[in-house]
């Protein structure tokens, strides 16, 4: 998949979220790929992957909200010889931000998950980030974005994603939605 204009190196995004009305996040989306796209380009972060001894790493990012994200989901396995890992993170309240404006949120989102693989597969520290370059004019997320579960009354409140819902979340199920925005 092309990512604003080139191809991704070792790490690939796939964006998604929970929704209850159909929109996403946009603004942090975006946000979080631009960090993405820039530690995929990073030739510290290349090397630092490089030590894995794996060639690429799927980075599936869900963003629920703040009500649904009562705490973080992660799976990290190798599949197909490549990493996969899956992360839910809590969407900002304020949707309609700038992504500029939530650069450092998204940072500490990425890296945070980066530590959790890191430590999973066993790699040594986390290069620095290097500076964000600024956002291309018209930038596009691909997102999918799945409904909750409609509430059924007497049931509890689950609240987060299952660990079995993390792993399925961006697969070929027809009920997915993909498109940019």
């Amino acid at each position: 998949m092309e990512l604003w204009g080139r191809q991704p190196c070792w790490l690939h995004p796939h964006m998604g979220t929970t929704t209850v009305d159909g929109r996403a996040p946009q603004a942090y989306m975006v946000a979080l790929q631009h960090v993405v796209v820039t530690l995929d380009a990073d030739p510290g972060w290349r090397q630092w992957w490089r030590a894995s001894g794996v060639p690429e790493c799927e980075l599936g990012i869900v963003a629920e909200g703040h009500l649904d994200h009562l705490r973080p989901s992660a799976d990290i396995r190798k599949v197909r010889g490549k990493v996969r890992a899956n992360f839910t993170c809590a969407a900002p309240a304020t949707a309609g931000r700038r992504p500029a404006e939530l650069f450092p949120l998204a940072v500490r989102e990425v890296t945070g998950m980066f530590e959790v693989i890191r430590e999973a597969i066993g790699l040594g520290e986390l290069p620095p980030v290097p500076p964000l370059p600024e956002l291309p004019e018209h930038q596009e997320v691909e997102v999918t974005r799945k409904p909750l579960p409609p509430d059924e009354g007497e049931v509890e409140q689950q609240g987060y994603l299952t660990l079995t819902q993390i792993q399925e979340f961006f697969g070929d199920d027809a009920a997915a939605t993909r498109r940019g925005d």
